[in-house]
């Protein structure tokens, strides 16, 4: 068994940092709002008042935070995480910030610090279960070290190189958004030319967006979007995604179009339902978690 920081319990990260736990592994945990480590203390975590101290003396310290800027301020800020990381241990970011703001903070850790990255898909259903989908960044050596941590989060898949694993992520989750957007506006397509929507999902449910349309399906029936996969986190992820892709010099035009939808959905206050409100943004309904 290992000894592991966390740092970021979130909807995600409380769950994840439970099964590390339960797993048998040493844990101290951190989050800037100090209440929501109470749980994970109740269960037997330690708790350490800053991320250097969290940091300090674990094998691996793992982040999983809500942006880029997040990332930065919990590594480098005032009595940041990297301060406590020395020769030896190992970062393990679970965090969507694409592979330019990982490799950034991965080139300022301390001399011997190695850096994997490690951010995953799902939600809080599969991060409870234990069946997340991780998508690692690494050499193969740092690989070798991680995988049974992260084995107790899901299946563990080895993407490429450092960064490769942030990479990974930008790419699945313009699937997703897609999926969830090309269902919105295929019942409203329907919907105009007079299908009634039970039909509808029955038949898109068998088609290429079948495992969105089965797995928000309940959503889009009751009208009621309870947050799994926050759309405020959607969108954040899907402007990176452009962002990314311009200073690659692309133009990824579905990609520009499934953004303005989640754009619109967040500016009707749906940012923090379920990503799936977008469709009733689509299709001219309320917005109701």
């Amino acid at each position: 068994m290992a000894k592991i920081a966390f740092l970021g319990l979130g909807n995600m990260g409380t769950p994840m940092a439970t099964r590390l736990l339960a797993a048998g592994h040493d844990v101290v945990v951190w989050n800037r709002t100090r209440q929501r480590t109470a749980p994970l203390a109740a269960a037997g975590a330690a708790v350490a008042i800053t991320p250097a101290a969290a940091g300090t003396g674990v094998e691996f310290a793992i982040t999983m935070l809500t942006n880029p800027e997040a990332l930065e301020q919990v590594l480098f800020g005032p009595d940041g995480l990297a301060g406590g990381l020395a020769p030896g241990q190992t970062l393990i970011d679970m965090s969507t910030v694409g592979p330019e703001a990982f490799r950034s903070a991965a080139g300022r850790l301390p001399d011997g610090v190695r850096a994997v990255d490690a951010p995953v898909r799902g939600s809080i259903p599969e991060a409870a279960a234990g069946t997340l989908h991780v998508f690692v960044g690494a050499s193969d050596e740092d690989f070798a070290r991680v995988q049974p941590v992260l084995a107790v989060l899901g299946d563990v898949n080895h993407v490429g190189p450092p960064g490769a694993g942030a990479a990974m992520k930008l790419v699945v989750n313009t699937t997703l958004t897609a999926s969830i957007v090309a269902l919105g506006e295929a019942l409203a397509l329907g919907s105009a030319l007079g299908l009634e929507e039970a039909p509808m999902l029955d038949v898109l449910a068998a088609s290429p967006i079948g495992p969105e349309v089965r797995a928000k399906r309940a959503n889009v029936e009751a009208g009621h979007y309870p947050p799994s996969f926050k759309l405020s986190l959607a969108d954040k992820d899907m402007r990176l995604a452009l962002d990314t892709a311009e200073r690659a010099g692309l133009e990824l035009k579905t990609a520009e179009s499934v953004g303005r939808w989640l754009d619109a959905a967040a500016r009707e206050g749906a940012g923090d339902l379920d990503f799936s409100a977008v469709v009733a943004t689509i299709l001219g309904e309320p917005v109701r978690a």
